[in-house]
């Protein structure tokens, strides 16, 4: 008898429907673990709702989706990698090395075979039941499955679309001249004698060289320098021009790459035959992902041996998904902290067993109120926390090569037995699901994914009705407390913003060749040495280094003083005033980021400081603790209630600074009262940090909370906030206190989580308790540094991330040193660091994370 005649449900599965070009198919891996269809028992994907989960005896991932849909109907799937044949017959001579880069598109079913079963869950609720249907529908259902793309790779083709679009300026452009330019090879710059990365401008045809960024081509911005002279805003390189018609087109009026609808016709204006031309020149794309690929950290010791491996609870490698890595940097950091493996895990990794499991996930599991997991966050934060500290995936990769069997030679990296690494897909999806860079495959700056990661993580509780003070993202919470002191009538203002990183300025004094470190490091080996080096390109430059002690003086503490210009609420007028910073509360855990770049032609370009750090790594922050109002002080007059709203006023030298360099004016007066007037050099540097926010070019205005003549904020913000599970009343409140900012409306909201909505007279509103800011104000307050993340690359939005964290006795490797060892996470490699890497990148970090003693 066959199987199907022993399973009464067999005609349910006509109504069974092929999924939907739109829909996810999660055939690859388990959505609540890292399971995957290359383990024995493979995937099991639901035939409703395309949900991928596994057949682990001690999770029951399957039989709970069951349970919790309702959905009986499942296809298992099983991949096992094909014999690899080779094409060369004995004693044949390998190919020659290849000298161009060639991509070769290799397909799954070339490289693995698929064994598919269907099942049946109402027969067998445990392990489901194997059944075998009519011809028609099982290649109807498992074509469906199997040519789907599947979630991970779905993702990963919607964030890879660079949506590149014409503009008002490539569709309208007016062309004044015609002619012909120079032939390839005898043409150059108007300006210089450069031949390459040379840009035609396609309103007059003059030629002029790009910018120097982009993967060391050289170039002295002279196109840029013809726009700013001309306004002439489109042109195109030379080099990139394909028979197809492809070419790079840029607009320096919109700042971007843009596509020209008329680009042959334009071309052909001055004597260029697309049909004949040939590609010489990489693209601008090609470049960025050529210049990524050439940043990588050493794997190997100063005594040429490679770094050792290790594995186990505590020490799972995350695989690049490409250019991820500053979010992979970002979460083996998150998850080496003890609150976040509590929260997450239940317990620290030490001691774990395979078949532990948090109780607090497996409650989750069985009451999660998404429909898929693959749309839960904390679904997908469990599954993080299982992948990374069980040790269930951290073991050597089953293909790796062999080490050598010679017995004085020193293991390479190329025979270092690597894992596979988990792949967070999942998670990096849901997580920048809706932000303009997040949901991208480009690559992102580690310290803003860390912001961005700790407010979705807040958003996402605050729906669910949890207290964050018992949240872990509360660990990095803390006050920063402003003293603004009129110099007319003495009189101060006391503010207090709550903060999750510290940003700090880094003096860059740039050593001319030959001289010598003078700084803290001075006698150490140069942290420049470092970088990447490159005997063709310029000479790499060397700073001088400073200390970190020399960083916070120079932003916090009456050394961190600064001067301003201010419109004084006590009648002064527009006077002098001084800005002073401290800690009003200090964190469990402080995040410090170094703010270690410049803006060279336009583009933020880091600088390699070397950061000197105290002695063993401590830290004390005693001296940097702020008081509050002292007796003696007056306080100036409360400025909420005056009638707005207005815009505010701004430094005129400063502006005209900031419009000189080429930023829009509506920026630049954003920047200037974000920082509080405090100079153009500060402004920049906002700017440099916040010009791909989507309201950068949105007027900042002042409104008087209590003012009854302030604007209804924008009926889409509101709605915004209230998805977050906000009422109306407070989203209003909150968008009016924050003029209009979404971000700050969301922070205001969770410091005031009494707050009604309810407008409030100005005696009430003024009375109003505040809460208290997160963090402690004890003492003394010394840290321990227990993690860096450490950049290497041009710019942080490009380049490679990794991060060392320093492992506790028991976890993943026999320590010696009682505090712990490094341990670096370069993707998917975990190695033991050795202790001159250590040193030396640590000088060059661009986030230090320290622990509170």
């Amino acid at each position: 008898m066959s199987a199907s005649a022993t399973c009464p449900h067999t005609h349910d599965i006509s109504g069974l429907r092929e999924p939907k070009l739109s829909q996810s198919v999660h055939r690859e891996e388990c959505t609540q673990c890292f399971d995957n269809q290359d383990g024995p028992t493979g995937i099991d994907v639901c035939l409703v709702c395309f949900n991928g989960s596994c057949l682990d005896s001690d999770r029951h991932h399957t039989r709970n989706h069951v349970l919790r849909s309702g959905h009986s109907f499942t296809l298992n799937v099983k991949r096992t990698p094909k014999k690899k044949i080779s094409n060369r017959a004995d004693g044949e001579e390998p190919p020659a090395k290849m000298k161009k880069l060639a991509i070769n598109e290799e397909r799954e079913e070339d490289k693995y075979e698929h064994a598919t079963v269907f099942k049946c869950w109402k027969c067998d609720l445990q392990s489901g039941k194997e059944i075998v249907i009519d011809v028609a529908n099982t290649k109807r259902l498992t074509d469906g499955v199997m040519l789907s793309l599947s979630s991970a790779r779905q993702s990963e083709v919607k964030a890879w679309e660079e949506e590149i679009t014409a503009c008002e300026h490539t569709l309208c452009l007016e062309q004044l001249q015609s002619g012909t330019i120079p032939q390839e090879g005898l043409a150059h710059c108007a300006s210089c004698e450069l031949t390459s990365n040379l840009w035609l401008c396609l309103t007059c045809g003059a030629l002029g060289c790009g910018r120097a960024q982009f993967g060391g081509t050289g170039g002295n911005s002279h196109a840029l320098a013809h726009f700013n002279t001309t306004g002439h805003p489109v042109c195109v390189k030379l080099g990139t021009i394909t028979p197809e018609g492809g070419a790079d087109v840029y607009c320096y009026a919109c700042n971007d790459a843009r596509i020209d609808p008329e680009l042959v016709t334009h071309l052909n204006t001055f004597g260029i035959n697309v049909a004949a031309q040939k590609k010489t020149e990489k693209s601008m794309t090609e470049l960025q992902i050529e210049q990524n690929l050439l940043f990588d950290f050493s794997l190997t010791a100063e005594d040429g041996s490679a770094l050792q491996p290790i594995f186990g609870a505590g020490a799972t490698g995350l695989s690049n998904l490409g250019n991820s890595c500053y979010m992979a940097s970002v979460i083996q950091t998150l998850f080496s902290l003890p609150l976040f493996q509590i929260r997450y895990y239940g317990k620290g990794p030490s001691g774990t067993s395979s078949t532990y499991i948090s109780p607090t996930a497996a409650a989750h599991w069985e009451n999660c109120s998404q429909a898929l997991p693959a749309d839960c966050l904390e679904c997908q934060m469990y599954k993080l926390a299982d992948g990374l500290l069980s040790g269930r995936y951290s073991k050597p990769h089953s293909d790796h090569e062999q080490a050598p069997t010679e017995a004085l030679a020193h293991p390479t990296p190329e025979h270092t037995p690597w894992q596979a690494g988990l792949k967070p897909a999942g998670f990096k999806a849901l997580i920048g699901k809706g932000h303009a860079e997040f949901s991208t495959m480009r690559q992102q700056d580690a310290e803003e994914f860390f912001g961005h990661l700790l407010t979705v993580l807040r958003r996402f509780n605050h729906q669910r009705g949890v207290s964050e003070e018992s949240e872990p993202t509360e660990t990095f919470a803390f006050g920063l407390e402003q003293r603004l002191q009129c110099q007319s009538c003495h009189r101060v203002r006391y503010r207090v913003d709550t903060m999750d990183v510290l940003s700090l300025g880094v003096p860059a004094h740039e050593l001319a060749d030959g001289e010598a470190d003078t700084g803290p490091g001075a006698g150490e080996q140069e942290a420049a040495a470092v970088g990447v080096s490159d005997e063709s390109g310029p000479r790499q430059k060397r700073y001088r280094s400073v200390s970190l002690e020399q960083c916070l003086n120079l932003f916090l503490g009456p050394s961190g003083q600064e001067a301003l210009e201010y419109q004084c609420e006590g009648g002064c007028g527009k006077v002098n005033a001084v800005r002073q910073m401290q800690f009003a509360t200090f964190p469990d855990v402080l995040v410090l980021h170094a703010k270690k770049f410049q803006l060279v032609n336009w583009v933020p370009t880091k600088l390699d400081i070397p950061v000197i750090l105290p002695e063993n790594d401590e830290l004390n922050l005693d001296n940097y603790l702020g008081h509050g109002l002292q007796s003696g002080e007056v306080e100036l007059p409360d400025s909420s209630n005056t009638s707005g709203p207005s815009q505010p006023e701004v430094d005129a030298e400063a502006l005209s600074q900031l419009e000189a360099v080429g930023f829009p004016a509506v920026s630049c007066r954003n920047a200037l009262i974000a920082t509080g007037n405090a100079g153009a050099e500060v402004a920049m540097e906002w700017l440099i940090i916040h010009m791909e926010d989507p309201d950068i070019n949105i007027p900042i205005q002042t409104a008087g909370s209590g003012n009854g003549n302030v604007p209804e904020p924008p009926a889409e913000q509101v709605a915004m906030l209230a998805d977050m599970g906000f009422t109306n009343a407070q989203a209003k409140k909150a968008l009016r206190e924050t003029d209009g900012n979404v971000e700050r409306a969301v922070e205001w909201l969770f410091n005031h989580p009494d707050e009604t909505g309810e407008d409030t007279s100005p005696a009430t509103s003024s009375s109003e308790t505040k809460k208290a800011p997160p963090g402690s104000s004890r003492l003394p307050a010394r840290y321990r540094l227990k993690a860096f993340i450490s950049h290497k690359g041009p710019s942080v939005h490009s380049g490679h991330y990794v991060a060392h964290i320093r492992m506790p006795r028991g976890d993943a490797m026999d320590v010696d040193d009682a505090a712990g060892d490094w341990v670096l996470f370069n993707d998917e490699k975990v190695v033991r660091a050795d202790e001159t890497s250590v040193k030396d990148l640590k000088k060059l970090a661009y986030m230090y994370v320290f622990e509170r003693e």
